[in-house]
Order: C-alpha cells, then structure tokens, then sequence
C-alpha cells in the first residue's frame, strides 16, 4: 500500500487571502455591460441593487465567517454540512459548489481571449467551429488554453503563490478604481445620475430585479472559507477574511458604477456598447476609458485564479469524506498541493472549454443555481451545529444566527425560483435543464459507487487536529 502525502502547506497571509476572496468575486464582464443594465434597471436600478445583494451576501458570509474559524479546514462547506448533516448532504453541497466552480472555470477558458480580441482582433479570425451559435475561432482557442495552463501552473506551485500575485492584480485594480472614482466624482455631475431610473420604471422594482444577476458577481467569497486549511494567521482572521472579501467587492462595484453614472449622463451610458469603458472615452478621458477595460481584464484573471485554487481543495476535501477517490488526497512533496485534484481540475476545464462561451453560458446558470443551494446549506449547517454542539465555539461568532438564515431564506428563494419555467428567473429551456439534470445524475452515480467507509473515520480526515474538539464539544 502507497501512503499518500494529505497535508496542505500553511502559507497563506491574511492579506493574500483577503486578496483571493475579494479578487476572486470581483469579475470581468460587469464594467462594460453596465450599458445594457442601465437601460433595463436604470443607473439606480442596478447600483442599488448590488448594494442590497451585497447586504444579503453579507449576511450569508456571516455563517461561513464563523465556521470557517471552528473548521478551518479545505473544502470549507463539505466539512460544515459533513459535522451537521452527515455524508449524504456534505457530498451534495461539495458537488453543487464543484459544479458552480467548474462552471466558470470551463468559461473562462475562451472567455479569457474575448477580452484581448478587441486589442488584438486576429484572435477572431481564421478557422472556426460553431457550438450554440458561438463561433470558436482556433486562435482564441490556443490562447485561452495557454492561458489555463498558465493559471494551472500558479496554483501547482502553491496557494501562497497564487495569493502573492493576487495580491499584485488587486492592488492594480484598486489604483485603476479609484483612479475612475476621483475623475468620475471631480468632473462629473449629480445631475448625471439622478433622477436614477426612467419615468416610466418603478425604482423599487427596478431595484430589486437586479438583485438576483448582483448576487450571482457577489459568489465566491466562499473560496475564503474553502482555503482555510491553508491560511498562516490567527484563526479569527479567517473569519474576518470572509466578511472584507464580500464588503470590498461590493463597494469596488457600487463606487466605479457610480462614477460613471456621476461622469456622463446615465442615460447616455446606456446606450454604449462597452458601458464604462465607453463612458469615460465619452467623457474625455480616454485613458480612463483604457484603465476601465484594464480592470476588466484583471478581474477574469484573478477570478479564474482564484477559482483554480479552490476547485481542487473541494475535490480534496470530498476525497477525505470517502465519496471521491483516495488519490484525490495526495498533495505535492514540496509545494504542498493537492496535484491529482489540480489535475483533475485541469482536465475538466480543458475538456469542456473547448464548447465555447455559447455553451458555457448554460454551464454559468446552472452554477448560479448550484451557488444557492450551497449558501442555503452554509446558512443550516450554522444553526445545525450551534444547536448539536452547543459548547463549540470559533474564534469569530456571528451575534444572531437570525441574520445568515434571512440570507439563506432569499437564496433557497431564488434556488426554487430558477427551476419553474416560465418565469423571468427561469434555466433556458431545454438545455439548461438538461445540464443540470447531468451534472445531478453524474454526482449520483459517483456518490453510490464510493466505497461504504466508516463516517466516523472520514469524518476524522475532515477535520484533522480539530476532530478532538468535535469529541470534546460532545462529551
């Protein structure tokens, strides 16, 4: 019998993982299709909204703030929905999260040449398939794989690499922010911005329309709580990590919206192609309207980073519950990680990429269902443990178990909601439907072949030096 090497590296700063967290929600499409939303929502509309989605995010933070300091361990939801709920339910919240974050990845990998296509247009050109009435033109195929490869390879060396050079694009993307903010603010008017919607919108509507897509570019600060295992601080901060990568994103996209709804007339931002990135070109400022696509840029590489590193941790993490393969747990000699599950990752975001943008658009949707069900879990396992450990305290504590269950009310809400047809919220019939119908089939099949281990003994992998305490809060 082989041993396999199952420890993960603590290497990770406080600020690389706040870094990882904030970086890794804050994405790529949303500076230049602000046009588009202004002119469904209005200005108010869509900035309102992402602040209430970022309160109701926060919230649902709230419970993985204070697990993730009594569990810091990979995997973050497999371990907590495991110690409340048991194996079943810890293997589908893993696999719904796997899922959303395969999701992206798999669209990242073509879409990360659309954004230099308009820089360097050759990329669409040339020979092309078509899948879902997408063209795929092989230069940006071999770029978009080139990069994943690149993005694999930062992670294969470790997580504290990753964070390092997280650290790097979110500081760029916080001076180019508040670059956009400053001249936004300083040569703009109020007048701009309000009235914030149309005569003819209903502000309050309007507004909470836009929750639901706002909260979709609020996921990912679960990735905190994913990588716990590996932070190299005191337990509380990773709490804290949780709640700044949530608050940071939000106000990152609140205040650059603003301003250019602050630097032209909204109305007029509306009716642009690339949203913010045109607004200020309108404005005068053309090397603002740069900097804005520049961001754009960094926020698809920190989030395909990001997601990188945490995917493999929740395949690590499901291999330690004995419902994925025992190699799963194997990590890196040197580097400290989790190499299979790296692979693995890799595999999955090449042998899908290929699909395109098109198809990946119903991968996404189905990830922003798979994302609910994970925070309505996140939000039950809180209170679960509470009540079945009473005496089991982290080192951060929410006040009220009231406030992240609100957030996982609004969640299994908009979870439900995605699965009636016929409604604004609805998956694209029939594809959509047939994708998650897939992915649960493939999760079931995988679940009733893993081997029928001891809970108990699985359970101990999971959480490592902190299972003595789950004995402990026991006895």
């Amino acid at each position: 019998m082989v041993l396999l090497m199952t420890e993960l590296q603590k290497r990770i700063s406080f600020i690389g993982l706040v870094a990882l967290g904030a970086a890794g929600v804050i994405g790529t499409s949303w500076i230049y299709t602000n046009s588009k939303f202004f002119a469904a929502y209005g200005a108010g509309g869509e900035i309102f909204g992402f602040v209430v989605a970022t309160v109701i995010a926060s919230l649902i933070a709230l419970a993985y703030a204070e697990l993730s300091t009594v569990f810091p361990r990979a995997g973050g939801e497999v371990v907590y929905t495991y110690v409340a709920f048991g194996k079943t339910t810890s293997f589908i919240a893993g696999w719904a999260l796997v899922g959303a974050y395969l999701a992206s990845l798999t669209f990242y990998v073509t879409a990360s040449s659309l954004l230099l296509a308009w820089i360097f247009p050759q990329l669409e050109q040339g020979p092309y398939y078509v899948i879902a009435g997408t063209k795929i033109h092989l230069p940006e195929l071999i770029v978009g794989i080139a990069i994943t490869l690149l993005v694999f390879l930062v992670n294969y060396y470790g997580a504290h690499l990753a964070s390092g050079i997280q650290i790097v694009m979110f500081g760029t993307m916080i001076v180019l922010g508040l670059l956009l903010v400053i001249v936004g603010f300083t040569h703009g008017q109020a007048s701009n911005f309000w009235p914030a919607w149309s005569k003819d919108m209903n502000p309050f509507l309007s507004t909470m329309r836009f929750v639901l897509p706002a909260m979709t570019y609020l996921t990912g600060f679960e990735l905190v709580a994913v990588l716990a295992e590996e932070a190299n601080m005191p337990v509380r901060k990773i709490g804290i990590s949780v709640i700044l990568s949530v608050v940071l994103a939000g106000l990152f996209y609140t205040i650059v919206l603003l301003s250019s709804a602050w630097v032209i007339p909204w109305q007029e931002t509306a009716k642009l192609k690339l949203g913010t990135i045109d607004a200020f070109k309108v404005a005068g400022f053309p090397a603002l309207g740069w900097a804005a696509y520049f961001i754009s840029v960094l926020g698809l590489v920190t989030s395909f980073v990001g997601l990188f590193a945490a995917t493999p941790r929740l395949i690590l993490s499901l291999s330690r519950a004995g419902v994925l393969p025992q190699t799963f747990t194997k990590t890196h000699p040197k580097y400290g990680t989790p190499v299979n599950a790296l692979y693995l990752t890799l595999g999955f975001a090449l042998g899908l990429g290929w699909l395109g943008k098109g198809a990946m658009v119903w991968f996404l949707d189905m990830g922003g269902f798979a994302i609910a069900i994970a925070w309505v879990l996140a939000t039950l396992s809180l209170i679960k443990i509470r009540k079945k450990y009473p005496n089991l305290r982290g080192a951060y504590r929410t006040s009220a178990t009231l406030l992240p269950l609100i957030g996982g009310i609004v969640a299994i809400i908009i979870a439900i909601a995605t699965l009636i047809p016929g409604t604004p919220l609805s998956l694209a019939w029939p594809y959509e439907y047939i994708v998650l119908g897939v992915w649960a089939i493939v999760g079931v099949i995988l679940y009733a072949k893993a081997p029928k281990g001891n809970e108990e003994e699985a359970l101990k992998n999971l959480l490592g030096e902190y299972y003595e305490a789950i004995k402990k809060a026991t006895d």
